[in-house]
């Protein structure tokens, strides 16, 4: 069964970011609630809250919603109205279908001066002679009651039957009670028939599901499995099985039973039963799919394409004028990016769509941390651009190789020019070359302190002039 945890509205708050304590609406429809708590402490702010078809039983913990304007709690399992005299905002209060029958209850209303609407439909207490007299004259806050504009005249009308109404109701109300008392007495009486049944069923010898020797001991789990149990018995154990819960879930459904508040829970764990029942059944029947192989077990890598509905179409270009290979891969259009994984290896790509993986083999050596990967904004696609290695590193020689080729071409390149050198003829009588001694001597200079310069001699007229003889004159 459900119940009302943090957890459980935060999930329901995507619309506030997940913020709780401002939380101004809150859905918690279908859930299986059996109680209502925690709201009132954690939701202050809410104004709106929807807690339709569940299985809450009493209206409570509600008062500190002072903010309150629409309350749904439609489907239930309500007896009586109660505990909403603290909800001042209160306007609108949806009670249909539920197990109202004291009509009465709805007294405590009369405290929401704001309550403009009211639903009461499909409750024994609409089933009422003078039910909607009744209501209307009790709560004159009221304009609208089961989707029906309440008009003046019916109020006056009503206000003036009031004693002889609420006499009627009274008595239907007694009635209504000791019906109700009976049917919780024979639900009582048949939850405790149906738990008596079950520890019968339990104590019955064998039912643990062990076999035993002839001494008494339980023969081992291995042994069970493989020389006592096997597969056609236990297949023809678990159809057996399947047909009794048909016919046991074929006879529940026929079985006539009234509209009260322990029926609803019956069905409820009727049906919670029954889908344990066949989730465990689907899990012997499960069979553990082996993982997929993606590398044999010598190294090479296989071609995979298996993504979770169809195989994702592709194409594989090797673009020779940039040096790099193109796989632009069609991957579903709509599909999130965070569900797609890309790994590069120098020999093949694989990519992962949703778990399932897609692996190619590349015809040429790629650089992994050069690869670029991006999808398309318009068709979804997923293009991965891998550069290729260069020809020389593809070879991949050993390293003792290319030192000992470069050693023997540095020698043969010295043993050609030493040969090379030998055959030169510098006979100057048989080849024009040119006299670098001559060269040299007529591009000879002499020093430029030698060289005859005019010599700068100065006058007596100069005041700073003073003829030292130890000088020397100057160049």
């Amino acid at each position: 069964m459900g119940r009302i945890t943090e957890d459980l509205i935060r999930r329901n708050a995507e619309h506030n970011d997940c913020v709780i304590f401002s939380l101004e609406e809150l859905s918690l429809h279908q859930q299986e609630i059996e109680r209502l708590e925690h709201i009132d402490k954690w939701c202050r702010d809410l104004k709106i809250l929807y807690l339709q078809n569940n299985l809450i039983g009493k209206i409570e913990n509600v008062s500190k919603l002072k903010k309150l304007e629409y309350l749904n709690l439609a489907l239930n399992n309500i007896e009586k109205v109660e505990n909403l005299e603290g909800c001042e905002g209160l306007t609108k209060l949806d009670l249909t279908i539920n197990f109202i029958g004291e009509l009465s209850s709805i007294k405590t209303l009369r405290h929401n001066i704001h309550l403009k609407e009211l639903f009461l439909m499909g409750n024994p207490c609409a089933d009422f002679d003078g039910y909607r007299q009744f209501v209307v004259a009790t709560l004159q806050q009221l304009k609208w009651l089961d989707g029906k504009e309440i008009e003046r005249s019916e109020r006056i009308q009503a206000l003036q039957n009031f004693p002889v109404i609420e006499q009627q109701i009274r008595e239907q109300e007694k009635a209504y009670c000791l019906k109700r008392a009976k049917d919780k007495e024979e639900a009582q009486r048949k939850l405790q028939e149906d738990a008596d049944e079950g520890k019968k069923e339990r104590s019955q010898p064998g039912f643990d599901g062990r076999w035993y020797t002839d001494i008494g001991a339980p023969l081992p789990s291995s042994v069970e499995s493989k020389d006592l149990q096997a597969p056609e018995i236990q297949e023809g154990e678990c159809n057996r099985k399947k047909v009794e819960d048909e016919e046991d879930d074929l006879e529940f459904w026929n079985k006539p039973s009234l509209f009260t508040p322990e029926s609803r829970l019956e069905t409820l764990r009727h049906m919670e039963k029954q889908r344990k029942a066949q989730e465990k059944l689907s899990d012997k029947k499960k069979k553990v799919k082996p993982a997929r192989t993606l590398i044999t077990e010598d190294g090479k890598a296989l071609n995979v394409n298996e993504p979770k509905y169809v195989r994702l179409d592709f194409s594989l270009k090797d673009d020779e004028k940039r040096k790099q290979v193109v796989l632009d891969l069609a991957v579903y259009r709509y599909l999130d990016t965070s569900l797609i994984d890309v790994d590069v290896r120098p020999t093949y790509v694989r990519v992962l769509v949703k778990g399932k993986p897609f692996q190619l083999v590349l015809p040429a050596e790629v650089k992994p941390d050069s690869s670029s990967a991006k999808r398309s904004q318009t068709t979804g696609h997923l293009v991965i651009c891998m550069p290729k290695v260069d020809e020389v590193i593809t070879g991949c020689p050993p390293a003792s190789k290319p030192v000992a080729s470069t050693l023997d071409s540095s020698r043969e390149r010295k043993t050609e020019r030493s040969r090379h050198t030998e055959k030169l003829e510098v006979d100057p009588s048989k080849h024009s070359f040119p006299d670098v001694a001559n060269i040299v001597q007529e591009k000879k200079h002499t020093p430029r302190r030698v060289r005859s310069e005019p010599k700068i001699t100065p006058t007596e007229e100069d005041p700073d002039f003073e003829d030292n003889p130890e000088v020397p004159p100057l160049i």
